[in-house]
């Protein structure tokens, strides 16, 4: 490379991963072949910040979402998610039909259960109502998106060994309603000994073995997932030393940045 392109590159302005794959995809690919369906990345490209966590991340100061936690600042912006984390997966766990009789006929409104998470150390979860499927949806995950919370893992099963931990470090408890979900240490390997829609939760927020043990009303759907998140919220109010964070091998959040 020579001296005037290492110039270039060297004062090439700093930008977050989102909006730099945004930018890259703004032009038509080579084989004159056009997108089909909406593009996820055209609302990026159009963004103007309303906030001074988004006008921050816009300018190229903040460039990961740990960097935009630590500043303390409330994320009050879906474009500021899909700037520094890119590639969010979503799932859509309930969609739920309301009626309601009213003086000028039968009333009909969608409960849309959604979680969202990257698979490695984040994942939000939220529940919207609305009038149509498509753009409840839509909302239930934006909303998911704003509720993002690090997971802390580690290996706390006597049965680990060394390495990074694929499991939650201690066990704990979530409630949401009358349902209650119990998370415990599995060893790597064990896979997620927990139901359906429990399953679902912890694996797009990137835990892949856990034992697990449920009270209350467990067949809600809603309830039980909540629970579920709720356990990892609570996770991260557990106040633990650094020799056991050492000890344990204890993550939170995205291992490798």
């Amino acid at each position: 490379m020579s001296e005037e392109a290492s110039d270039i590159v060297e004062d090439a302005p700093a930008i977050a991963p989102g909006l730099a794959l945004a930018m890259a995809e703004q032009q038509e690919p080579a084989d004159g072949r056009r997108r089909r369906g909406p593009d996820p990345l055209a609302a990026l490209r159009s963004w103007q910040p309303r906030t001074r966590l988004g006008h921050m991340v816009a300018e190229g100061k903040i460039l990961s979402y740990e960097e935009a936690l630590a500043t303390g600042l409330p994320i009050r912006e879906v474009e500021i998610v899909d700037a520094l984390l890119p590639g969010l997966d979503d799932d859509v766990l309930a969609v739920n039909m309301i009626q309601r009789m009213t003086d000028s006929g039968r009333r009909v409104r969608f409960n849309v259960l959604c979680v969202v998470g990257n698979s490695d150390g984040y994942v939000g979860l939220a529940i919207c109502k609305g009038k149509e499927v498509a753009s409840t949806i839509r909302k239930a995950i934006d909303k998911a998106k704003l509720n993002m919370i690090p997971v802390m893992r580690g290996n706390g099963s006597w049965e680990s060994g060394g390495g990074p931990g694929t499991s939650v470090p201690l066990k704990i408890t979530g409630r949401s309603g009358s349902t209650r979900v119990t998370l415990m240490p599995a060893p790597a390997g064990k896979g997620l000994v927990v139901s359906d829609y429990g399953r679902r939760v912890l694996t797009l927020a990137g835990v892949t073995d856990v034992w697990s043990r449920s009270a209350g009303q467990t067949r809600t759907t809603i309830n039980y997932a909540q629970a579920t998140f709720n356990a990892l919220v609570a996770l991260n109010k557990v106040r633990i030393s650094d020799a056991d964070k050492r000890r344990l091998y204890i993550t939170s959040g995205r291992r490798e940045l």
